[in-house]
C-alpha cells in the first residue's frame, strides 16, 4: 500500500451476489476513502468445503429471507442484480471454477481488464441469468467487457495450466488464512493485522476501524 493508504482486499467469486454488492460499494469508496483496494479472486466452493460451510438457503426459512434482503440491497445500493424465485437452483446447477479461473489468468496476465471483466461475469449471471460455466459463454463475456478475441482465447487456454489452478488455489487458501468462511471476504490490514469482514453489509464498521 502507498503511503498512509489502508490496503482493503475484497475476496470474491462471481457466482456469489452479496460479493458484487461489496464490490460496487468498495469501487465507490476507494475514491473517498484513503484505501488501496486490490481484488482477489477466489474459489468459493473451495472455502465450503475447507471450512464445512453449508449454503444459506439450505434452510428454507433463510432463503426466503435472502430473497427479499437482495431485492433491498440491490435497490438500495443501485446494482442491477435481480433474483429470481429459482435463484438458488441456479447457483447450486453452476460451478464457478472455470469463471474464476479465467478471472485468475486475466488477473496474471492483464490485470487492467480484472475490475471491468468481473463486473461482467456479474451482469451476465446476476442480471441476465445466463450460463457462465461454458467457454463459449466466458468468451461472451470477455468479449462485453472489452478484451479481444486473442487476449480472451489465450486466458480461456491458461484455464487448465497449473500455474492459474495454482495461483486460484493460493487466493482462496489466503483467504481461509484471514478467517473466511463465505464470500464476500473483505480484508483491511490496519495497524500492523489484518481485519476481516464478511458479507457486504459491514462496510461501515470496516469505514470506522480505517478510521474513515
Amino acid at each position: 500500500a502507498s503511503m498512509g493508504r489502508t490496503l482493503v482486499e475484497l475476496f470474491y467469486d462471481v457466482i456469489s451476489p452479496y460479493s458484487w454488492l461489496a464490490f460496487e460499494v468498495l469501487c465507490r469508496y476507494r475514491n473517498i476513502w484513503n484505501i488501496d483496494l486490490r481484488f482477489r479472486p477466489a474459489f468459493l466452493g473451495g472455502i465450503m468445503q475447507q471450512t464445512g460451510n453449508k449454503p444459506p438457503a439450505m434452510l428454507p426459512k433463510r432463503g426466503e429471507y435472502l430473497l427479499k434482503d437482495m431485492k433491498r440491497m440491490a435497490k438500495y445500493y443501485q446494482v442491477p442484480l435481480r433474483m429470481s424465485a429459482d435463484a438458488f437452483q441456479h447457483i447450486m446447477g453452476t460451478s464457478s471454477l472455470a469463471a474464476m479461473r479465467f478471472i485468475t489468468a486475466i488477473d496474471m496476465t492483464h490485470p487492467q481488464y480484472l475490475e471491468p471483466l468481473t463486473r461482467e461475469f456479474w451482469m451476465r449471471f446476476w442480471s441476465q441469468h445466463e450460463d457462465i460455466s461454458q467457454p463459449e459463454n466466458i468468451l461472451a463475456v470477455a468479449r462485453q467487457a472489452g478484451l479481444s478475441a486473442e487476449l480472451s482465447q489465450k486466458a480461456l487456454e491458461m484455464i487448465s495450466s497449473p500455474p492459474v489452478k495454482e495461483r486460484l488455489k493460493e487466493t482462496t487458501a489466503e483467504a481461509l488464512k484471514h478467517g473466511a468462511f463465505g464470500m464476500p471476504a473483505v480484508v483491511a490490514h490496519y495497524d500492523g493485522e489484518p481485519h476481516l469482514f464478511f458479507g457486504s453489509d459491514r462496510l461501515e464498521l470496516l469505514g470506522s476501524i480505517i478510521g474513515e
